[in-house]
C-alpha cells in the first residue's frame, strides 16, 4: 500500500500522485510498488529492500542526494487467539521502520501497519509540515518514544494484574506470561539502544540539517528515549525478581497440596487396616461384631488426625 500526503493550509491531506514536499508512506509495498518508487521517485532499491528486512538493525546511511535512516518501532503482537481470554499471551516486539529523505520527498517504509504514521496521517499530530524533512523526522521519532513509553506501562500493568493471582496459583501459564513480558522487555531495551545510537548520529547534523529551531526537539527525543531505557531496565529487575518468586510460590503450593494429600491417606490407612484385621480368617477376636471395628477406626482417625492438625499437616 502506497500513500501520498502533503501539508497544505496547515492541514495535513492525501493525495492523488507524489509531487514535492510531500510525504510518501508505503506500508508492506507490493513489487509494482516498489517499482514505481524505484524508477519513478528515483529512490535506491537497496534501501527499500533493508527497509522491510524485519531483522535490519537501526542505523544510518547516506548516499548521493539520498538520506537513509532505519528506526525500530514498538509492535504489539497477540498470541494464543485460541485459547481463552485469560490465557492469552501479549508480546511487545519492534520491527523496523525505514525513512528515506530526498530533496522532494519523504519516504517512510515498514513491512506492518504502524498506529504512529496512521496518526500522522489522519492529522492527530500538530506541527506536522511534510516539506519541512528535519523537523517532520524528529516529531516521528518523538512518537515513537513516547509509544515505547507506553508500552512499556502496558506491561507494568500486566505483571501487576499477574502478581495479584499468583499467590494460590499452581498453574504455569502465568509463569509463562511473565516469560513473554521478560522477552519483550530484551526486545524493547535493545531497540532503544540502537535508536540511541542513531539519535546521537543525527544529533551531530552530519545526515539532516539541523535548524535551530530542532534542537529543543531533538532534545525532548533523547529525554524521551532515556526516560525509556530507564523504564525498561527497571521493569526488567522487577520482572526478574517476580518470576524467581513466582516460581517459589508455584513450588511451595505444591508442597502443600502433596502434604495435605499424605495426611488424608494416612487418616484413610487406619480404617483399611482394623477392617482388614478383623476381616481375616482368625479365631477368638474380641466383639466379633460390625460396629466395634468402626468404632476403633473412628477414634483412631480422630487421635491421628489430632496429631497432624497439631503439626499443622492440614495448612
Amino acid at each position: 500500500m502506497l500513500k501520498f500526503y502533503k501539508t497544505i493550509d496547515g492541514r495535513i491531506q492525501r493525495l492523488e500522485k507524489e509531487e514535492p514536499g510531500c510525504w510518501a508512506m508505503a506500508v508492506h509495498p507490493t513489487e509494482q510498488e516498489l517499482h514505481y518508487m524505484q524508477e519513478t521517485m528515483k529512490l535506491d532499491r537497496d534501501f527499500l529492500n533493508a527497509s522491510l528486512d524485519e531483522e535490519e538493525m537501526s542505523r544510518t546511511e547516506k548516499e548521493d542526494d539520498q538520506t537513509f535512516i532505519v528506526v525500530d518501532v514498538p509492535y504489539q503482537v497477540e498470541q494464543d487467539d485460541e485459547k481463552d481470554d485469560e490465557e492469552s499471551t501479549v508480546v511487545f516486539t519492534t520491527i523496523p521502520l525505514g525513512i528515506i529523505i530526498t530533496d522532494q520527498y519523504f519516504v517512510t517504509i515498514s513491512s506492518k501497519q504502524s498506529e504512529i504514521l496512521d496518526n500522522i496521517a489522519a492529522g492527530m499530530v500538530r506541527g506536522i509540515q511534510t516539506k519541512m524533512h528535519t523537523r517532520f523526522l524528529l516529531l516521528i521519532l518523538l512518537r515513537i518514544a513516547q509509544r515505547f513509553l507506553l508500552h512499556l506501562k502496558m506491561i507494568d500493568r500486566i505483571a501487576t494484574g499477574l502478581e495479584s493471582g499468583m499467590h494460590s496459583s499452581m498453574k504455569n501459564e502465568a509463569l509463562i506470561q511473565l516469560m513473554d513480558l521478560q522477552k519483550s522487555l530484551v526486545y524493547i531495551s535493545t531497540s532503544l539502544r540502537s535508536n540511541e545510537a542513531t539519535l546521537k548520529r543525527i544529533s551531530r547534523g552530519n545526515l539532516v540539517t539541523l535548524y535551530e529551531d530542532d534542537e529543543d526537539l531533538m532534545q525532548d527525543v533523547l529525554i524521551e528515549i532515556h526516560q525509556a531505557m530507564e523504564m525498561s531496565e527497571i521493569y526488567t529487575n522487577i520482572l526478574t525478581g517476580t518470576m524467581d518468586a513466582y516460581a517459589s510460590i508455584i513450588s511451595n503450593n505444591l508442597n502443600i497440596v502433596m502434604k495435605v494429600m499424605t495426611s488424608v491417606t494416612i487418616l484413610m490407612t487406619i480404617p483399611n487396616m482394623v477392617f482388614g484385621y478383623y476381616g481375616m480368617n482368625v479365631e477368638g477376636l474380641q466383639f466379633p461384631v460390625w460396629w466395634v471395628p468402626t468404632l476403633i477406626s473412628l477414634v483412631l482417625v480422630l487421635i491421628a488426625a489430632g496429631i497432624l492438625a497439631k503439626f499443622k499437616m492440614f495448612k
